[in-house]
């Protein structure tokens, strides 16, 4: 004799409906919406997110490299490149003022060119070039600072004053051919 199984009336499945579909759709329904991402993969105009060093070779350890236990010769880039860099790593990670970076990852000027050059981008001499760079369109636009590291932490700059004073040194050293 085979054993039927004895279901409540309100898990029976119907061909006209179930009252168990009906159950389901409300608990669904009373559900939070799912979360939506800050940042969506392909942006409405086609064009898809790209990372702060896209377009730009990974630094990758010769066989070499790997024998002498140290780290990938860095990528060359130009003055011009290393400050977009600078710039485009801000926008990824965002901004500090007051602290080279802080917990949450965010930046100053110097941290992003820090964190281009620890990335393998250029050189120690790269980021000099650049810094010079960066105190010619500072002294050049009329705000006389000691360095740009104090113009990143004065009260009334924004990190788009900073984006800004980093692509006018970057076109800077485009016209200079460095």
């Amino acid at each position: 004799m085979a054993a039927g199984l004895l279901l409540p009336d309100s898990l029976l499945l119907t061909p006209d409906g179930s009252t168990l579909v009906a159950e389901i759709e409300t608990y669904l329904a009373s559900l939070p919406a799912p979360a939506r991402l800050t940042v969506p993969y392909v942006c409405p105009l086609g064009s898809t997110v790209q990372r702060w060093n896209a377009g730009l070779p990974v630094p990758r350890p010769t066989l070499l490299d790997r024998l002498a236990n140290r780290p990938a010769r860095p990528v060359e880039v130009s003055v011009a490149d290393h400050l977009r860099l600078s710039s485009r790593y801000l926008a990824e990670v965002g901004w500090v003022q007051g602290a080279m970076w802080d917990s949450a990852g965010r930046v100053c000027l110097l941290g992003a060119q820090a964190a281009v050059l620890a990335h393998g981008y250029g050189t120690a001499y790269t980021v000099r070039r650049a810094r010079v760079q960066v105190m010619e369109v500072l002294h050049a636009t009329g705000r006389p600072v000691s360095s740009p590291d104090v113009f990143n932490d004065l009260p009334a700059t924004r990190q788009s004053d900073v984006h800004q004073l980093l692509d006018r040194a970057s076109a800077r050293a485009l016209s200079l051919g460095i």
